[in-house]
């Protein structure tokens, strides 16, 4: 029975590796925030990392040490596990998105007059498997959305003149695509107490960034498209540390933290341009050169956690990432600038009696891992002299499933980002996460066959 349920596993992972990486080469977004005018900048919106656990907490990890859990957020996590145990994650998530703005927004001409919009999307968020190395060192794997590119932006010609001339007019300007992060991490305790971490990160993906004009009523008169498509593809790196103190009691403390290593995307770039009408497509421009434009930053981060047994666990975490300079585009007529982008996440979980084997609803209740938690991120993005920033609130659930540490986690988040002055959108969502948290005890000798 032990060796199906290995093979099953593995079979698993196989399965949903094959399934994460079709569509990515295929431009279909993987995950991520769905539809957002935010990611008309630079390689797209951020995608918030971890697992539904650290989700359902605000985002908190990077102090945080579990062994019912993969904790992603910190490569040294992946030591705070039993021995001999593999150890599994799978994640889906809905995000459903309420857009306001004024009668005229700043990130486009080509969007003004729209006032409310809404978007929901259902993704595949996260994969992530884990796997002992040795006694006091253990390996994961996997793959997770980094950022997603998906806007949508139309108007139509006012001028009389020139709908007299050649009829209605229709501008559209599309973003799809996005980039993905596998990674490769491994980690080791020294002295009982500090762990120590590192993950090897590959960059890929496609972004496609176009405008067009439609005649929608002439046929003298072709449709123009012209834009650019990118092709990611990089390697990065990020370091990361724990060391747990015991406080007595029961009560332990855990502080950590996380070094991202500046990374430069690189890859190829195609410059295009074609008429096309309902009969004929014709190629005006298509130039290839090298992707130059795009950077990322180094990051720093740093938590701390309080844990007392198997009963209750708050943190904190704070991350910081200084964009101010890089390049990440030109935006004609959008008055667009970088700086510096910081995270304050805060979240707790708690079981009231993780082993009441008693019978009742109340008692399976009881049984629950309960959390929440909160978040304040204030992002690179700066637009007509003001930062995007999202603030919001997250609940969640653990549930326990059949033996070991196998669990169902539920979560919901609300949240808000932008806002309605100067000029900009202001996004109101509602996300709901599904994770599948796999566990099973490898490499022990059956005494009888």
């Amino acid at each position: 029975m032990v060796k199906k349920t290995k093979i099953l596993l593995v079979a698993a992972s196989v399965l949903l590796l094959s399934a994460l990486w079709q569509p990515a080469s295929a431009q279909d977004p993987l995950a991520g925030n769905g539809y957002s005018p935010y990611s008309l900048f630079g390689f797209g919106d951020l995608v918030r990392q971890g697992t539904g656990y650290n989700l359902s907490m605000g985002g908190f990890g990077i102090g945080d040490r579990n062994v019912r859990y993969i904790n992603l957020l910190n490569p040294a996590a992946v030591t705070a596990r039993e021995a001999k145990s593999f150890m599994m994650d799978f994640g889906l998530e809905n995000r459903n998105v309420l857009y306001q703005g004024n009668a005229a927004t700043s990130l486009s001409e080509t969007a003004q007059g729209v006032l409310k919009s809404a978007n929901n999307t259902f993704n595949m968020h996260n994969i992530v498997a884990t796997l002992p190395i040795a006694r006091h060192g253990a390996f994961k794997l996997g793959i997770v959305p980094y950022s997603t590119v998906s806007y949508k932006f139309q108007a139509d010609e006012t001028s009389d003149a020139l709908i007299a001339e050649a009829g209605d007019i229709r501008y559209t300007k599309e973003g799809t695509g996005g980039v993905y992060q596998a990674f490769l991490g491994a980690g080791v305790i020294l002295w009982d107490r500090l762990s120590l971490g590192a993950d090897l990160d590959y960059y890929f993906g496609k972004i496609d960034r176009n405008s067009t004009a439609t005649f929608r009523n002439s046929s003298s008169y072709r449709s123009l498209s012209s834009g650019w498509r990118d092709n990611v593809s990089c390697f990065g790196g990020r370091f990361g540390l724990q060391y747990q103190q015991p406080l007595g009691g029961g009560m332990n403390l855990t502080v950590g933290a996380t070094y991202a290593l500046p990374t430069r995307l690189r890859g190829g770039e195609v410059r295009y341009a074609y008429g096309k009408t309902s009969s004929s497509t014709d190629t005006i421009a298509n130039r290839k050169s090298s992707l130059a434009n795009y950077s990322m930053p180094a990051e720093i981060g740093a938590g701390v956690s309080f844990r007392y047994g198997e009963t209750w666990m708050v943190g904190f975490d704070y991350t910081r990432q200084d964009w101010t300079g890089l390049s990440l585009g030109e935006y004609p007529g959008v008055n667009f600038q970088t700086g510096v982008a910081q995270n304050f996440r805060a979240g707790f979980e708690v079981t009231p009696n993780r082993y009441d084997v008693r019978k009742g609803f109340g008692h399976f209740l009881r049984r629950l891992t309960w959390r929440a938690g909160a978040y304040r991120e204030m992002s690179h993005i700066f637009l007509n002299g003001s930062q995007i920033a999202a603030t919001g609130v997250t609940m969640g659930v653990g549930i326990p499933v059949f033996r070991y540490y196998n669990s169902i986690n539920l979560g919901v988040e609300l949240g808000q980002r932008g806002a309605l002055d100067n000029n900009l959108v202001r996004e109101r969502y509602f996300l709901f996460t599904l994770s599948f948290n796999l566990h099973d005890i490898w490499f022990i000798p059956t005494l009888y066959n």
